[in-house]
């Protein structure tokens, strides 16, 4: 077993503030509304075969990514998410998001499990559906 001390980081481990960062930029390109910019985030932030799973979607690669969040977009016109508390440690961020009307009550409410690889870009989202309407 290979001990370290407490708090210290090994070589491919993300500082929570990077992680935070990373859970920031995820959140943003879910905002952007201009396809090419869009695009852009996504290729900055993501890993070529990120993975994105949640109860209504999985999808793999860049493009499944960018696919799903457009049609988010569609389904959501004009809602926008923000971003709640990151909990991080090592390569993992667990963080919840409201997705609703700039400063209004959310109408859905999310939790996600955001996984970084070594170049800290997004290897996988893990999402979960805490609150959403109708339901």
């Amino acid at each position: 077993m290979n001990a370290t001390q407490p708090n210290e980081l090994q070589s491919n481990e993300l500082r929570p503030t990077e992680l935070q960062q990373l859970a920031a930029r995820y959140l943003a390109a879910w905002n952007e509304t201009d396809p090419v910019a869009r695009r852009k985030l996504i290729d900055d932030a993501w890993a070529e075969d990120g993975r994105y799973t949640d109860p209504l979607a999985a999808v793999t690669g860049r493009e499944g990514v960018d696919a799903l969040i457009g049609a988010a977009q569609a389904q959501f016109p004009g809602l926008v998410f923000t971003l709640g508390p990151v909990d991080a440690h090592h390569d993992i961020a667990r963080f919840t998001w409201n997705l609703g009307p700039a400063g209004e009550e959310p109408l859905v409410i999310g939790f996600d499990v955001l996984v970084a690889d070594a170049e800290g870009r997004i290897a996988s989202v893990h999402g979960f559906l805490d609150r959403v309407p109708g339901a």
